[in-house]
């Protein structure tokens, strides 16, 4: 007699997968839950716990399916963050892939060389120091990118993803820029205005009026939050920094 597999037809499985990691009894496990059953389970609002298991045990194909759908992620992200540098175009998703698998490959054959270097006629130093020469390099190491991993969300492994691309520039890559509107009462705006002009890629419009100092400007997603210090800092909650376009192409500067 056949043996035949029963499953139930409403029950779609290995979708929206988000896998909670608990420890217990020493022992690490992985639980595969529905994303928003899980805040109700963690809030006390659920109490069945089936409810909240999507499967009861996470095996190769859920690891594999969320690790697929959190590179699609990054790839997205990094896509709409980032231009062509001469042309101020955005990249396909499929070009962005292929640049991060070249730097993965970069980084795994780099490390394979580290390891056999270190290999060969080490010697052994005093654990404190060995720790803070560790420290000090890890602060002078240059970014890597090792693909994704589960652990870390999608926007934070994307800021990496740039940060790597930016420095090895597997192809001619930069940053979006993004619009600013920033204000500032006439007592400050001659006293900050020259620092802003040096963060500032360009300044698109601006206007003195009896109120104070006006300006749309174009400016690197890295100086914003120093820009935003600044006028806080200096116009003591009078000033305001607010963003009109997070992503300028190349035809919206003019």
């Amino acid at each position: 007699m056949s043996q035949r597999v029963n499953q139930p037809s409403n029950q779609i499985k290995l979708t929206n997968v988000s896998i909670v990691r608990i420890r217990k009894a020493k022992k690490r496990f992985e639980l595969a839950c529905y994303k928003n059953k899980v805040l109700e389970w963690r809030n006390g609002v659920e109490k069945d716990i089936d409810e909240v298991l999507q499967i009861h045990q996470v095996g190769e194909k859920e690891r594999g399916q969320q690790l697929e759908m959190l590179q699609k992620e990054v790839v997205q992200i990094v896509t709409e963050k980032c231009v062509d540098p001469t042309t101020g175009r955005v990249y396909t998703s499929g070009l962005i892939e292929k640049a991060l698998e070249g730097l993965m490959s970069r980084n795994q054959n780099s490390a394979t060389a580290t390891t056999t270097t270190n290999g060969e006629g080490s010697s052994s130093a005093a654990p404190a120091e060995s720790n803070e020469k560790g420290k000090e390099k890890a602060k002078d190491e240059p970014p890597r990118w090792t693909g994704v991993v589960t652990t870390k969300s999608a926007k934070s492994q994307a800021l990496e993803a740039i940060k790597a691309l930016l420095y090895y520039q597997p192809i001619p890559i930069a940053r979006q820029r993004m619009k600013l509107r920033i204000f500032l009462p006439s007592a400050v705006a001659k006293k900050v205005k020259p620092t802003i002009s040096e963060m500032i890629d360009q300044l698109v419009d601006e206007d003195f009026g009896g109120d104070g100092w006006n300006a749309d400007v174009i400016c690197d997603p890295g100086v914003y939050r120093t820009i935003s210090d600044l006028v806080g800092k200096e116009a003591k909650g009078r000033g305001r920094v607010e963003v009109l376009d997070t992503a300028v192409a190349a035809n919206d500067e003019d």
